[in-house]
């Protein structure tokens, strides 16, 4: 009966959401099915802002727990990835992890949708969830029980061109017309893009780091990318399964980072054929869609002067005074 009684609130609240969201200032959603909506000066495509809302009623987050936080194509299967294996280290090896059968998406539950399932995994001794949330719009339970964060993100314009890779394909998966290379521009440009603005949403997470540095963890995509071994190291010390000098002498980090890279994971089978969320209807996504080029610096191939320049402005006008660079 109690769980009936749930289920009936938990429906009349979905409801209540749906409604309130079509209520929003609504913009062009890139060529995929459905605009996106502006909410608290942020833009989400309905599901997932359906999703966030519900989180934040109802998520119960730990002070063991560890939110893997980005802006979407800034790195965050890679971080995933990292971070799974290294958690799971002493429970899998390499040819029992479930990175070699699960999508990166897979392994680790996104809050927006999976906040229930995250239970199951904290009991598992994964403590691991994943978010796009901006930082003004995590669950007051995040906050308030002091669990870690690590953010990750991503120069701007190598983000906007993954972006618009995505939308594309996504796009001609659906055998529809994806939308143009300076139209999308423009959109993102103006913060129109999914949980945009962009630099608000990284100057969010920013801030937030310079005020609890024990508690959120800042990574840029490009240092990461340089020297992956170190960060990985400062990643574990941060999460509390920092590598022993055992560890490190047998090469155990160099190995998940082996593991982890675009190259091996993007190679996997799973991540070439397999089908994310292919039981939620409306969000069913080829896994290879998430899989490009992961190359710093790849903007240099789409991006005219001109483009780069309007994006290189307005970051610098975003984050001026904040201390942040990439």
């Amino acid at each position: 009966m109690e769980s009936y009684i749930e289920k009936q609130n938990g429906d009349e609240l979905q409801k209540s959401f749906k409604e309130m969201i079509s209520t929003l200032p609504r913009g062009k959603g890139w060529g995929f099915p459905k605009d996106i909506y502006q909410y608290q000066g942020f833009w989400f495509i309905p599901s997932f802002l359906q999703g966030g809302l519900s989180a934040q009623q109802q998520l119960q987050a730990q002070p063991t727990d560890i939110i893997l936080c980005s802006s979407p194509r800034t790195g965050a299967a890679w971080l995933k990835s990292l971070t799974f294996a290294t958690i799971t280290r002493t429970s899998f090896n390499d040819s029992t992890t479930p990175l070699l059968s699960k999508m990166p998406h897979d392994v680790v539950p996104f809050m927006e949708f999976d906040h229930a399932q995250f239970s199951t995994n904290r009991h598992l001794g994964i403590p691991l969830l994943a978010t796009h949330l901006p930082y003004s719009f995590l669950p007051r339970s995040v906050i308030d029980s002091g669990c870690k964060l690590i953010y990750i993100c991503r120069d701007p314009k190598d983000t906007f061109v993954s972006l618009y890779h995505i939308a594309a394909r996504y796009s001609k998966s659906q055998n529809t017309q994806p939308i143009q290379l300076d139209e999308a521009l423009e959109l993102f440009h103006e913060g129109v893009s999914s949980y945009g603005p962009y630099w608000d949403h990284v100057l969010g997470y920013w801030k937030a780091s310079l005020e609890h540095p024990d508690k959120l963890m800042f990574l840029k995509y490009e240092e990461l990318a340089e020297d992956t071994v170190l960060y990985l190291k400062k990643i574990a010390e941060f999460m509390g399964y920092p590598f022993s000098s055992e560890e490190q002498q047998q090469g155990v980090p160099k190995n998940i980072v082996r593991l982890c890279s675009f190259e091996n994971i993007s190679g996997l089978e799973v991540n070439k054929t397999g089908r994310h969320r292919k039981e939620q209807e409306n969000l069913g996504t080829e896994n290879n869609i998430f899989f490009r080029k992961g190359k710093v610096g790849d903007w240099k191939n789409y991006l005219t002067t001109e483009m780069a320049q309007r994006l290189d402005q307005r970051t610098m006008q975003k984050w001026n005074g904040s201390g942040l660079s990439l």
